[in-house]
């Protein structure tokens, strides 16, 4: 509340006229329009600000003026006015969280429902398959059993077939050992003489068996000896053929360091630029031939890379004449700017 005191000693001026007043009510008009609107955008409702009386001290002691407070009522009812629009806009707001919580609690009461719905649809297809197994579980356990009784049926019918073999054999066993009783003795004495005959028959063979063993462990020493010789000769090759791959990149990068430090590419010369020369040499080193084979499309370029192969005297090249005839003797070299490879 805004109030001040009027001066009793002079009656005929208004007290609210002056400067001083208007000024105290003016900043409190504006400290109450901020908490207002303080108040909307503050969620938790605060309670109002407190009045504010102002006072207005004179020589005379003034009463308090009256004109103020017709002046601070409106403010009052624009307070109450807003806190009940906010607590209507709380209640609206409240009520629509709770609509949204109903809502999504219907949500779940219609999910649980489906959720139950289609745990009892599993339920019922898992009983069926049961079911469904079960009965193929008996059907297979049938057809096994019906399986092993035609299974023993048959195999007793097959024991009774044997046993009857077997006593028709037992018969017929007995009659020819009677007859081969009686055949004994002659039989005996052939016997003895086909015997003498087969061992006789038998040292020829062993004879010509040994002879002939012999001749194959000769014959396999021989093969033994050709083929360790193949060995060596292949593992001489194999160690022959890695050296001189050995002593050939050695030989190269001398040469590639020599063109390198002979070549000088024109200033025009780009990274993308190659030319391949084909380079022939003689057994001592010496130049025999040099050739473009692959241009790299700039005749300048071309040519500072055949001038540095023919300024060199003589190429560094290996002793071996067989390194030097596969690798040396004609081989192609490529000049880039970046490297000579």
């Amino acid at each position: 509340m805004i109030g001040h005191e009027r001066d009793k000693g002079d009656e005929a001026q208004a007290p609210w006229k002056s400067p001083v007043v208007l000024s105290v009510f003016l900043h409190s008009l504006i400290l109450v329009v901020a908490l207002a609107g303080w108040s909307w955008t503050n969620p938790i409702k605060e309670p109002p600000p407190p009045s504010i009386s102002a006072r207005l001290v004179t020589p005379n002691d003034p009463e308090p003026s009256r004109v103020v407070d017709e002046v601070d009522e409106p403010d009052r009812d624009e307070e109450r006015q807003k806190a009940q629009e906010e607590q209507r806009k709380r209640e609206q707001e409240a009520e629509r969280l709770q609509k949204e919580k109903e809502r999504q609690e219907e949500a779940r009461r219609i999910q649980q429902q489906k959720e139950q719905e289609r745990q009892r649809k599993a339920e019922a297809e898992r009983k069926r398959e049961e079911q469904r197994l079960a009965e193929q579980q008996a059907a297979k356990e049938k057809a096994e059993a019906e399986a092993k009784e035609r299974a023993r049926k048959k195999a007793e019918e097959q024991r009774r077939k044997e046993e009857a073999a077997r006593k028709a054999a037992e018969e017929k066993r007995r009659a020819e050992e009677e007859r081969r009783r009686q055949e004994a003795e002659r039989k005996e004495r052939e016997e003895q003489e086909r015997l003498e005959a087969e061992r006789k028959r038998k040292e020829r063979e062993r004879q010509l068996r040994e002879s002939q063993l012999e001749a194959l462990a000769e014959q396999a020493a021989q093969e033994r000896e050709a083929e360790e010789q193949r060995r060596k000769e292949a593992a001489a090759a194999k160690a022959k053929q890695a050296r001189m791959l050995t002593e050939s990149e050695k030989y190269k990068a001398l040469i590639r360091k020599q063109l390198e430090q002979s070549w000088y590419p024109p200033g025009s010369a780009t990274k993308e630029m190659v030319v391949t020369l084909q380079i022939g040499l003689l057994p001592t080193g010496e130049l025999a031939s040099v050739k473009v084979v692959s241009s790299s499309g700039n005749t300048a370029f071309d040519n500072t890379a055949v001038s540095a192969a023919t300024s060199l005297e003589r190429y560094p090249v290996p002793d071996d004449r067989d390194v030097f005839e596969k690798y040396f003797r004609k081989f192609q070299i490529g000049f880039n700017p970046e490297n000579v490879r």
